[in-house]
């Protein structure tokens, strides 16, 4: 973990997962979020530090303040070197899974934010930028 202005988290087992969506919920209680908005932004990051765990079984998340606009918020960073996603698109629908789950992790987590980009490279590893503003 980090200073007061930006947070990380290890991503390599069950607890960092239930961690990063403690402290990252915490994180966000230091701006004008409402409860509701709290529990969407955790919410949002356990399907994504769960997603790095599943598929690439370890991985970083930094959460960190944003401001845009004159608006605040935060931004959420997740990394991993795994896999890598081979049809992005496909995996952002639905209802879609490789793993037997429900699919709704990554387009559960877009649906989410109020922003959300997603890089990935087959072999190299996947980023999601995800970012929340408070109203």
């Amino acid at each position: 973990m980090l200073g007061d202005d930006e947070l990380h988290v290890q991503i390599r087992s069950d607890a960092d997962v239930v961690l990063a969506r403690q402290e990252g919920r915490r994180f966000a209680s230091r701006l004008e979020f409402s409860s509701s908005d709290l529990t969407v932004i955790s919410a949002a990051i356990s399907e994504i530090a769960r997603s790095i765990l599943e598929y690439a079984r370890t991985g970083d998340m930094h959460i960190k303040l944003a401001e845009k606009n004159g608006r605040v918020g935060i931004v959420v960073v997740a990394r991993d070197e795994g896999p890598g996603i081979r049809d992005v698109e496909l995996a952002m629908q639905d209802g879609y899974s490789t793993s037997g789950g429900l699919g709704l992790g990554l387009p559960g987590a877009r649906r989410l934010m109020d922003e959300f980009e997603l890089r990935s490279e087959v072999g190299r590893g996947t980023t999601v930028t995800m970012r929340k503003w408070a109203r």
